[in-house]
């Protein structure tokens, strides 16, 4: 099979795979994976300066411990395969109820928020690095600070002053992580701001690197840019930490995703050498004249369309040279009428060689998307025994609860995925694409699209009057698209699985995703613009609301929240765990269903050795609670709750230092105080 998965209009390379899923969220058991396969015979089946920067030390405080038993989490997401496992096993079954506050550390911002009282706090997303037995935490502002894992002391703090460009994002202020390069004296924070710079400073005290880029700076704003980046706050900047592989820092970018009408920026993936800043490559995301691709661009609408950026985590292969980048949608999210064609890379999973910046492979897993269906994680990299055989595996998961598994070398589909035809747009001017792919296996993980069978109905009366409110809607499959009707999208840009990813136990081959469904409805004008009826209600990306079942009630059955486990040996689901008690909180509903509903807020996850560290986030307003939950791996049951400060807000992490296995993870959302927070097991 071709490496360069995907297809152009031009007909010039096949799409890879596409198949039949199985009705949404139906958890399948192992012995009915063969009635599945069998009817896929019968389908077509594809196999500057540093100018007003300040740096905070703090000598008088002592050197971090170095018992650290090796460090197990020098990267954003433990590793470059972003398994978000660790090995460390000194929190178990036996123990794990015991865990309590070892200590917080409050983040500096809350000093800039208290000086400037206008800012818009955002939330604090980051999840901290263990190297040089140091841990390392950005903040949503951007700064960066080293504590003493023990204590959570600060020994240093420097602020790039990002800030002051003002928000990063459409939420404000948000930020979530750096990276490590080097070892020892020469060892190295990398950090890409805000408001869009790269920059290097010691690891060891803080201090800027003069000798990195340009004075210190490289202006992630103009090098290596096709098109220029306005001046506007909350356009363009970097959310997500840089990966750093071997020598080379590989860049994404945040770019703002509502339509108003301007010329966006580009979604370029770059690449610096870690000593000096040079840039080493640049990957177009959407291609230039002469390009791989344009031909995917109708009428020219490659030169003036923009975003198609990688906002979210990355991850590579050293041993392969292979970086792959989870690419999302092209302007404008909902609408395609001045983008005509399939628009590569949007949307795609991409692999990039390191060396060169040249693409591998790549698979677009929504072809002229208008869902907002980009890929929200760093795809995964595992090696999993399959069919007798050994393979180098990426698992990408997706907001539309599909998990697409390719050879990561190669591209190929470990499983079939085909082609299927999908409702086409009634909006004038809107071409969407004839079909769109749907992996054969595994089944999605959580529901799609949305269908009466799916509504509450806990009572005949509740499920009537859940026909009649869907009954207002323009709903169907996953790839029903937005028209002048509202339309629900299920799942919705909110996910199945978004920017907390999932987690790889390597030991065991088993992928743990933590997913929502939320029936989000948008209706466009002919345009494609949002109508100003639904922004009256929306919060995220411009355009969300909710659509309300009976008598305040979900619309749909629950679960809201789940955790699946999927068996990558064979793709089968082993088990499904709701995320807590959600609507079940509440008397009315506890009534209807006495079982855990599953929470809509985001969930955030992490693997060890011994357990399955489940985070409830705060989304859900009105049902969340501030919980971890450690799961039993193999079964998915709870072995213990526990109650937490605050709701977690970005990815957990856990190391070893003085003698002791730490978790930590980040809290604040909003208003909410914005904190570090350390757990291990007390006596």
């Amino acid at each position: 099979m071709a490496a360069h998965a995907g297809r152009t209009d031009a007909g010039v390379t096949a799409r890879l795979c596409p198949a039949r899923a199985d009705p949404a969220g139906a958890l399948v058991a192992p012995g009915d994976r063969a009635t599945v396969m069998a009817g896929l015979s019968r389908r077509r089946v594809i196999g500057g300066a540093l100018a007003g920067s300040s740096l905070l030390a703090f000598p008088g405080v002592a050197r971090a411990s170095r018992a650290t038993q090796g460090e197990p989490w020098r990267h954003y997401a433990g590793n470059l395969a972003a398994q978000k496992y660790s090995a460390l096993d000194a929190i178990d079954a036996s123990n794990v109820a015991r865990l309590g506050v070892a200590w917080t550390w409050e983040s500096p911002d809350a000093e800039i928020l208290a000086a400037n009282p206008d800012l818009k706090p955002g939330e604090f997303q980051s999840t901290p690095v263990f190297a040089e037995g140091l841990l390392i935490t950005s903040t949503a502002m951007s700064q960066v600070a080293a504590l003493d894992p023990v204590t959570g002391q600060t020994l240093w703090r420097f602020d790039p002053e990002s800030w002051r460009r003002g928000p990063t994002t459409t939420k404000g202020f948000l930020h979530r992580g750096v990276a490590v390069w080097g070892r020892g004296k020469a060892a190295r924070v990398i950090l890409a701001t805000g408001d869009g710079r790269l920059m290097a400073l010691a690891l060891h005290s803080g201090k800027p690197i003069a000798e990195f880029g340009d004075k210190g700076v490289v202006d992630l704003r103009s090098v290596g840019m096709v098109r220029p980046v306005p001046d506007t706050p909350g356009i363009y900047g970097i959310t997500s930490p840089p990966l750093v592989a071997g020598d080379v820092v590989v860049i994404g970018s945040y770019i703002d995703d509502r339509a108003d009408g301007r010329l966006m920026p580009r979604g370029d993936i770059r690449a610096f050498d870690a000593r000096s800043g040079r840039l080493l490559w640049v990957f177009h995301t959407i291609p230039l004249d002469g390009e791989f691709g344009v031909d995917s661009w109708k009428d020219g609408s490659h030169r003036r369309t923009g975003n198609t950026n990688v906002w979210a985590p990355m991850s590579a292969d050293l041993e392969l040279g292979i970086v792959y980048a989870p690419v999302s949608t092209p302007t404008n999210n909902f609408y395609g009428g001045d983008r005509p064609g399939d628009g590569l890379f949007g949307d795609s999973l991409v692999a990039i060689d390191l060396k060169t910046g040249k693409r591998r492979w790549h698979f677009q897993t929504v072809h002229h998307g208008v869902w907002d269906y980009d890929l929200p994680a760093a795809p995964i990299l595992g090696d999993v025994t399959i069919a007798g055989r050994r393979r180098k595996i990426v698992m990408q998961v997706t907001k539309h609860a599909f998990l697409f598994v390719f050879d990561r070398e190669t591209g190929e589909p470990i499983w079939p995925i085909e082609e299927r035809p999908v409702p086409q747009s009634t909006l004038p001017g809107e071409r969407t694409s004839p079909t769109q792919p749907h992996p054969t296996w595994p089944l999605p993980f959580d529901r799609q699209g949305i269908t009466p069978d799916d509504l509450i109905d806990f009572t005949p009366e509740l499920k009537a009057e859940a026909q009649a409110a869907l009954a207002g809607y323009l709903h169907g499959s996953i790839f029903t698209p937005p028209g002048s009707t509202p339309t629900i999208i299920m799942p919705s840009f909110v996910g199945g699985a978004n920017w907390n990813g999932a987690a790889f136990d390597p030991e065991s081959g088993r992928l743990f995703i933590p997913s929502v469904n939320v029936p989000l409805h948008i209706a466009l004008d002919d345009k494609g613009n949002i109508r100003a009826t639904e922004q009256a209600e929306v919060e995220v990306a411009g355009a969300r609301v909710i659509a309300r079942g009976p008598r305040g009630l979900p619309l749909l059955k629950p679960p809201y929240g789940r955790t699946t486990c999927i068996d990558m040996a064979s793709g089968d689901h082993r088990w499904m765990t709701p995320n807590g008690r959600g609507m079940s909180r509440l008397p009315a509903f506890r009534a209807l269903h006495p079982g855990d509903a599953g929470s809509f807020g985001r969930a955030q996850i992490l693997a060890t050795k011994t357990l399955l560290f489940v985070g409830e986030g705060p989304q859900d307003r009105f049902t969340a609670e501030p919980r971890l939950r450690a799961l039993d791996k193999a079964s998915g049951a709870v072995l213990a709750t526990l109650t937490l400060p605050n709701f977690m807000l970005g990815a957990p992490m856990t190391y070893m230092a003085g003698g002791e296995q730490y978790l930590v993870f980040s809290t604040g959302y909003r208003k909410l105080p914005q904190r570090l927070v350390a757990m291990k097991v007390m006596p």
